[in-house]
């Protein structure tokens, strides 16, 4: 279940993003990541092992090349190939949950919009007043299932309710959409948001970079 959930969340977060097509390799997934200083491209592993890490790392040759697994961080750093570490700080966790419709509880003083773009959907909260972005998100459509990605509020609206809005209108157009599954990749703080809304974490992701 968990493999299945990590190539979900990497062929969605490649939608999300329009990267390139991703590629499928005997370790995982190949993602080619253009215009990103923090980024040149990452491997996804839907499972960890030695073996696979191994032959994951062993073709690199491009610096920021990431590589993320579902495994605890300290596990895998003994199998790191020179030139690559473990990105402590990046950890994330796998999370999903079996989408529901939702009420969007919408403050006074805001306006929601939901917008497509071919198999994206963005969700904008707009200050009312100022007409400045609050809060935003978006989705990847595949099929039955949506991978959430890009969810933030902005510092000077946090603790408002707004990233429930964000995901409980993201939850409502996906499930319009004739989806059922919702995955994601949560950071720490992103993790808190999610769980008060049901989503479950079914694994930690690592996360190692290539930084020769």
């Amino acid at each position: 279940m968990v493999e299945d959930m990590v190539r979900t969340w990497a062929a969605g977060w490649a939608v999300s993003r329009g990267t390139p097509p991703a590629v499928k390799k005997p370790w995982g997934t190949y993602i080619r990541v253009e215009g990103d200083p923090h980024e040149a491209a990452r491997h996804v592993l839907p499972r960890a092992g030695e073996t696979l890490v191994r032959a994951a790392a062993a073709s690199v040759t491009t610096p920021r090349t990431w590589m993320k697994m579902p495994i605890e961080p300290a596990e895998t750093e003994p199998w790191l190939p020179a030139g690559w570490v473990v990105a402590w700080d990046d950890t994330g966790h796998l999370m999903a949950v079996d989408l529901m419709p939702a009420q969007p509880a919408v403050p006074d003083g805001y306006t929601v919009t939901v917008e497509d773009a071919g198999a994206v959907s963005h969700v904008t909260v707009l200050d009312a007043v100022t007409g400045k972005r609050a809060a935003k998100g978006q989705m990847a459509r595949l099929g039955e299932s949506v991978v959430v990605d890009r969810v933030l509020t902005e510092e000077s609206y946090r603790r408002r309710g707004l990233g429930h809005v964000v995901m409980r209108t993201l939850v409502n157009h996906a499930l319009d959409a004739g989806a059922t599954l919702g995955v994601l990749g949560a950071t720490d703080s992103g993790r808190a948001l999610y769980e008060t809304l049901g989503w479950k974490k079914h694994a930690t992701l690592a996360e190692c970079v290539y930084r020769p």
